[in-house]
């Protein structure tokens, strides 16, 4: 399905810097993206100095919605939910719900944020528990989609089912995988391994008709291409996620302090700079920057909370992907399918 008009609910004081960096991006992303509009969620005085610079054209394709409240970074989810009632990202997520925009985007504080969407748009028939997904790169410039990323630290067995189900949906709708392969999370490869959680997980994978269920992988074999989803609880998931991000930080400031030691690595330096150059491209994290919160009636996609401009342009264009392919809708397909195999 192809888009006239698109319209993404924005929060804008969302994030460690805000309105310094989710305003740069949305006006980059009206340049880009001629069929998007905006419902910018936020601080009217801020906004509107802003978009004020801008040409009528972009001015036309948005509307500012004056949110007197914002969520702290470090503020508890359910102190958010109970008193941030006219918070920019409660009011983003309410005008996904009532039908004014068509995903909502967010930087703002994790827990909060899938607290108050899980109370204003619900889950999908069918699924308990929305779950947080990204997508990694693989040694073979293919996307793979990790989930749960940190959205329900304990899972059972059926939970982590739903999360293979949405997960395969997502693959094949945003990555275009015919047949995604799915697998499990564990400790080994082998079938013994394991606890009881994942075992029984992977008989119901085994036993359950239109998914691609190809068995255990290990920590190590995320990037080799070996799945197309990988399927963890959120505190296994999360885990994994930042060990990921936290040695890929490592290898870049060690090839910038190996590269400064002396006018030799210096020389080396520049002359492998242009593969470095070409490297740093298709593994920069930017360009992963968007977790998708699936499972709810409604498109919602969590940015890293210190994205730069450009990663947040990233989270922007994953929301508008979805929609085009209407994943909820998708994954609502899915899930009844698989569920009436079942029974």
């Amino acid at each position: 399905m192809t888009f006239s008009r698109l319209t993404i609910a924005l929060d804008i004081m969302g994030g460690d810097n805000g309105p310094h960096v989710t305003l740069p991006a949305a006006i980059k992303a009206l340049h880009e993206i001629p069929h998007l509009y905006f419902i910018l969620c936020g601080d009217e005085q801020i906004i509107s100095k802003v978009i004020s610079t801008q040409n009528s054209s972009i001015q036309e394709r948005v509307e500012i919605q004056h949110c007197s409240e914002q969520v702290a970074m470090d503020e508890r989810p359910s102190s958010a939910l109970r008193n941030k009632k006219d918070s920019s990202m409660r009011r983003a997520l309410e005008r996904v719900e009532c039908g004014d925009a068509d995903a909502c985007v967010s930087a703002g504080n994790t827990g909060a944020l899938l607290a108050i969407a899980y109370h204003v748009l619900k889950t999908l028939p069918g699924i308990d528990r929305p779950a947080l997904v990204s997508a990694l790169p693989t040694d073979d410039h293919h996307k793979l989609f990790l989930l749960d990323l940190g959205a329900n630290v304990n899972c059972d067995s059926e939970t982590l089912f739903q999360y293979a189900v949405m997960g395969s949906v997502l693959a094949q709708e945003v990555a275009g995988v015919e047949n995604p392969r799915v697998a499990l999370l564990n400790v080994g490869e082998e079938q013994i391994k394991g606890n009881d959680q994942v075992k029984f997980t992977a008989q119901l994978l085994q036993q359950a008709e239109g998914i691609n269920y190809t068995g255990f992988v290990e920590g190590n074999d995320i990037f080799t291409n070996c799945a197309d989803v990988v399927v963890a609880d959120g505190f296994v998931g999360n885990i994994a996620l930042k060990a990921c991000e936290g040695l890929a930080t490592l290898v870049l400031e060690e090839a910038k302090r190996v590269s400064n030691e002396n006018w030799v690595t210096k020389l080396l330096a520049k002359i492998a700079l242009p593969l470095l150059r070409k490297i740093y491209r298709r593994v920069n994290p930017d360009q992963y920057n968007g977790a998708s919160l699936i499972g709810l009636r409604g498109i919602v996609v969590k940015s890293h909370g210190n994205a730069s401009s450009d990663a947040f342009l990233f989270a922007i264009k994953e929301a508008e992907q979805e929609v085009q392919r209407q994943v909820p809708k998708k994954i609502k397909d899915k899930i009844e399918s698989v569920l009436m195999e079942r029974s």
